[in-house]
Order: C-alpha cells, then sequence, then structure tokens
C-alpha cells in the first residue's frame, strides 16, 4: 500500500475533494443517499452557516497514491461547552475505506487539534451538532435512511472501536406502516381523549399566511422542550432563521401540528416527506434544476419521517405528544401516506420509546454516539 497522509483542508480544490469523496466510497452501494451538496458545503464551514458563530470546526483529509481515502472534521461547539461546563470536542462528517491506518489517522488529527486547545474528551459522529445529522449507523443496514438520516457501510464501527471509543447513547428510528392504525393501543385514544379534555385544546396545522413565524414558532417550542435532553444544545436564532429558511419549500402545512392552550402554543409535531429518492436521483444537486425535480408532484411520495414531536416542559407526562401525532394521522392518509418513519428517538427517553412501542412501531434502525474517554 502506498504511503497515508494525513492534510488538513486547505484549498478550493480540497473542499471539493472533501465534498465529492462519498460518490467514490459508496459506488454500488443500493441504499446510500449522496448529501445536499450545497447544505454540506454550509454545515462542514466552506461556505457561510450561522453554526459557525457558534463553534470552530476544522477539517482533514486522508491521502494515499494522490487520492482522497477518508475525511473528518472536528468540531468545538462553544456552546454546548458552556452549558455543560466540560471542555468536550466533537468529530463529525467521517468517511473513511475500510483500513483502520486511514481511520485512526483521521482521529489523530481531531484530538491533536483538541490538544492544542486543552480538550482531551471526544464525542461523535455528530455533524456537526444533535440539531442536525447525527450517529453512526450500527443496525438496520438492508434499507436505506430516510430524509436528513445518516447511512455508513457496516465497517465503520468497528474502525472507530478499534481505536479505543466506546458507546455513549444510542438513537433508534422506529418504522410503522398505515395498516397498523387498526392495532392501535386503546390506551392511546385514551390518553388522547382525557388530555384534550383537560386542556380544552385547539389542534391546527401550519398556517400557510404566517410561515416564517410559525417555524420559529415550532423550532422557539424545540428548544424549550429539549432543554433537559442528554446532549441537546439550543438552536442559536441564527440557525433558527437559517432553518426557518431552509425549511419554507419542504414543510407540507397540512403534515404539521400545533396544540394551542389559552392562545398559547405549547406543543407542536411535523413530518417531512421522505425527499432521499428524489434526492438520489437529482445526485445531490438543486442547482440548476434539482430543487424543480424534488418538489414537484409531491403527493406521490408516500413516506414521511416524523422528525420532531415537541411538548414544553410544564405540558410534558400529559399526553400531549400523543395528541398532536393523532392529529396528523386523518392528514397523511388524505395525502396518501403509507409508511412513517419517527427518528431519532434517544434510549433515554423512556417515555417516548415505550409510546411508540405501545403504538405499534417496530424498531427500524439504531445509530450510536461514541465517546473517548480523554487523556490516555
Amino acid at each position: 500500500m502506498g504511503d497515508l497522509t494525513i492534510r488538513a483542508v486547505a484549498s478550493r480544490r480540497d473542499r471539493q475533494q472533501f465534498v465529492l469523496l462519498p460518490w467514490s466510497l459508496y459506488r454500488g452501494d443500493p441504499h446510500w443517499v449522496p448529501p445536499l451538496r450545497r447544505n454540506l458545503e454550509e454545515l462542514v464551514g466552506f461556505r457561510h452557516h450561522p453554526f459557525h458563530d457558534v463553534a470552530d470546526v476544522r477539517t482533514w483529509l486522508a491521502w494515499r497514491d494522490g487520492r482522497p481515502c477518508g475525511r473528518i472534521a472536528g468540531i468545538v461547539n462553544r456552546v454546548h461547552n458552556q452549558k455543560y461546563n466540560e471542555q468536550r470536542g466533537f468529530f463529525g462528517f467521517f468517511e473513511s475505506v475500510d483500513d483502520p491506518a486511514v481511520a485512526h489517522g483521521l482521529l489523530d488529527a481531531v484530538r491533536a487539534w483538541l490538544a492544542e486547545q486543552g480538550i482531551t474528551l471526544l464525542r461523535g459522529p455528530i455533524n456537526p451538532s444533535l440539531n442536525y445529522e447525527v450517529g453512526l449507523l450500527i443496525d438496520g443496514f438492508d434499507s436505506s435512511p430516510t430524509f436528513m438520516m445518516t447511512y455508513n457501510p457496516p465497517y465503520y464501527a468497528r474502525l472507530i472501536e478499534s481505536y479505543g471509543f466506546t458507546k455513549s447513547q444510542d438513537l433508534y428510528a422506529f418504522w410503522g406502516h398505515v395498516d397498523m392504525l387498526a392495532t392501535l393501543d386503546r390506551k392511546l385514544e385514551f390518553v388522547v381523549r382525557e388530555a384534550t379534555q383537560r386542556f380544552d385544546i385547539e389542534l391546527r396545522c401550519l398556517d400557510r399566511k404566517r410561515f416564517n413565524e410559525e417555524v420559529r414558532t415550532f423550532l422557539h417550542i424545540y428548544n424549550a422542550s429539549l432543554e433537559g435532553t442528554w446532549g441537546f444544545t439550543p438552536l442559536s436564532p441564527g440557525e433558527i432563521d437559517h432553518m426557518s429558511a431552509s425549511l419554507r419549500h419542504l414543510i407540507v402545512p397540512e403534515l404539521t401540528t400545533a396544540a394551542v392552550v389559552n392562545g398559547r402554543t405549547v406543543a407542536a409535531a411535523f413530518g417531512l416527506l421522505d425527499y432521499n429518492p428524489r434526492i438520489k436521483r437529482i445526485d445531490g444537486r438543486l442547482f440548476p434544476f434539482g430543487f424543480l425535480r424534488l418538489l414537484t408532484r409531491r403527493r406521490q411520495i408516500k413516506r414521511i419521517r416524523l422528525i420532531s414531536t415537541n411538548v414544553l416542559p410544564e405540558y410534558q407526562r400529559w399526553g400531549l405528544g400523543v395528541v398532536v401525532l393523532a392529529r396528523l394521522v386523518p392528514e397523511a392518509l388524505k395525502w396518501g401516506i403509507e409508511e412513517a418513519e419517527f427518528s431519532w428517538v434517544l434510549e433515554s427517553n423512556h417515555l417516548s420509546f415505550k409510546s411508540l412501542q405501545r403504538g405499534g412501531a417496530k424498531l427500524a434502525k439504531t445509530y450510536r454516539i461514541y465517546d473517548y474517554p480523554g487523556a490516555d
């Protein structure tokens, strides 16, 4: 084998190689879905993204015989370290050939960069925070990922674990089919009825006329509801605005729910159509015409990802999460949705885990976040 070198991404050509590397690594894999190229460029810092106002990101490429064979990003999320009063770094956007020397060399580069800043704790893969794509797929390789979920070869776990990483937290994706609705647990129907009556809940979908304001409201509830969740850091105001703009054309208002109590929105849920098969057809290119191919004739898409169900802390454990999801069911049926993925769910989120199991959803995929213990 040729000489291996690990170099920080420096030039425009390096950036292009970093973005395009997966196309060669996953060639022939029927389940891989290419990333949206512009979105990837933003998240790793090759274009402006408000995440980088609160974090530092450095990227590296591994080279052998003049060709890239691996990549990684090191991340210092200052909001995370302030919130949790720790000095922790993260790695993300990891890709590698099946060679421990490549993977370990990339991880060495991240650790060396973090050590310069006095940081020894390392967690990942996170791309670039828990508010975006996270985790390493460790189970469920027999199907393609849904929109905004990660995918990787099975050998990635071996490469990362052989370096000394151990499990920190697992995340789950649950799958459901419309045929399962007939077997829903009666207790869930009782929860919906009782919670709706107790709080005199008004349920509605996102208002198209106030779209930007509504999406911001949903994201503010997202921030407030997850405050005590493992590893969570809130979206910054800039990230909220950026995400609102990014989701504007992707969200279907009918597939959203807001629960209003006494004029205040206290819970929200929204599903995103699974755009991944279309992203695969446009090869991750939104421009010049990919965007049109992504969004036309959306009623032909029959799969949805339930991406977020959030309830303000003072209303949690009263069943409002089930209530807002229940309102989506008739709308999804009217749309023609046949399948749904509920993702992701932290293993420590026992309430959501049990609620999905009680509703008949099947565990379909498992993702893992790893920790490196610190100084040797």
